[in-house]
């Protein structure tokens, strides 16, 4: 007889779902603000205005693309964790840069306050799908040899 394989999860399925999606729209009214409105992030935290806003128009395509893949990925987490760990990788990586600009004098912090919204909360969120999409790739591979865990 076999042993029905137990694994305890740090998300429930609904709340990955959750998490992803607020994340897509999140990033979609984010890129979209970005996109109608180039200039009101430099203009509200004093830094001047971009010669092209069309390369921060860009962005803001790239952002909301990166809704549209969390939202996709909200449907099968755990399948589509490579979305996942591209926009955790983005998450960790803005910030960084954010921080290489603050100590050139290139941006000041309270354009920093994007830094918060936009990258740092969606740190430890992301972390856990990525450690419940392990743990459920390797649970099936583990029932499937018939390994307890």
């Amino acid at each position: 007889m076999k042993e029905k394989v137990k694994t305890k999860y740090l998300l429930r399925p609904l709340t990955k779902k959750i998490i992803l999606r607020l994340a897509a729209l999140y990033n979609l009214v984010w890129g979209l603000a970005i996109i109608l409105f180039p200039n009101f992030l430099f203009d509200w935290s004093g830094l001047t205005r971009l010669n092209y806003p069309e390369i921060w128009q860009c962005v803001g395509m790239i952002v909301g693309v990166y809704g549209v893949g969390y939202w996709i990925a909200s449907e099968s987490p755990d399948e589509h964790w490579p979305i996942v760990l591209v926009g955790l990788l983005g998450k960790i990586f803005g910030p960084i840069g954010f921080l290489k600009a603050i100590s050139e004098g290139r941006f000041n912090w309270t354009f920093g306050a994007t830094i918060v919204t936009n990258d740092l909360i969606w740190w430890v969120p992301f972390a856990l799908l990525l450690v419940g999409a392990y743990q459920s790739k390797h649970s099936r591979s583990n029932s499937v040899q018939g390994v307890k865990s």
